[in-house]
């Protein structure tokens, strides 16, 4: 794994000489990702971006933000989860890490009885097992330092359950439930965490629906459309700052009133 350029423009401290939050999110070069860097960067953040496979994208986002950092790892592939992990915590230790946005995640769209045990165990170990060993190698640090914020991405389907996408469905219940039990055991340390459940948003999620499946989608939700990168993200962005400062083990749902 490669720590990009980007990083010799890192820098922690304000004008004057106050430390900027600084905040990983992971996914980054995806929708909710992207918009969720753009909207803390424009907070102030420091970030670290993760990424899993579209370079291109994740670069340009870096160029474009400046006090930045990349660091690229598949959170399928086990050696590489590792190594990344070895890095958060390096950075966690030494640095201080304020927020961290367990954004990546896999979907998989068909029957329960067609899906491959290896298919099952990468989406559980991307969108699971990343999520909880992160919060695992960061903890320490933010419990030893009376502060820190974590937002897991999860979704209305780890809710409310989807046909046809159980093993997403299965991991993103999980996700609101490693989220409100951190927060309960966390808590006292001065550690926030809670989630977004984001419903139909406008992401590369939604590339195998056809344009008849999209209106269908949009027609059932109240607002009478799907939902935009950029409104998740102004939820995370909320729930990670102080401005949610005595919010802690919720779950806030972004649909439209999908789920209503």
């Amino acid at each position: 794994m490669k720590q990009n350029s980007f990083a010799k423009d890192f820098c922690q401290q304000d004008h004057d000489g106050k430390k900027r939050p600084l905040a990983l999110v992971t996914g980054a070069s995806g929708g909710i990702g992207s918009a969720t860097a753009k909207a803390l960067a424009r907070a102030g953040c420091d970030l670290i971006l993760h990424y899993a496979h579209h370079g291109e994208k994740a670069r340009a986002l870096g160029e474009e933000l400046k006090a930045c950092r990349l660091l690229q790892a598949d959170f399928s592939q086990a050696q590489q989860l590792d190594a990344f992990l070895g890095q958060v915590e390096d950075i966690a230790r030494s640095e201080g890490l304020d927020i961290l946005v367990n954004n990546a995640g896999i979907s998989d769209w068909g029957l329960f009885c067609d899906l491959s045990e290896a298919r099952r165990q990468e989406i559980m170990q991307v969108n699971l097992s990343a999520a909880w060993r992160l919060c695992r190698v960061v903890m320490p640090a933010m419990l030893s330092r009376h502060h820190g914020s974590i937002v897991n991405v999860a979704s209305i389907w780890g809710v409310h359950g989807a046909s046809c996408e159980v093993a997403y469905s299965v991991s993103k219940a999980a996700i609101v439930g490693l989220t409100r039990s951190l927060a309960a055991e966390c808590g006292p340390s001065g550690v926030r965490v809670n989630a977004v459940a984001p419903g139909v948003i406008e992401t590369e999620m939604l590339r195998d629906f056809s344009p008849e499946e999209l209106r269908d989608l949009a027609e059932r939700t109240p607002l009478e459309r799907l939902g935009r990168p950029e409104e998740v993200a102004a939820a995370i962005r909320f729930l990670a700052l102080e401005e949610a400062s005595f919010i802690t083990g919720q779950c806030l749902t972004v649909d439209g009133g999908f789920t209503l």
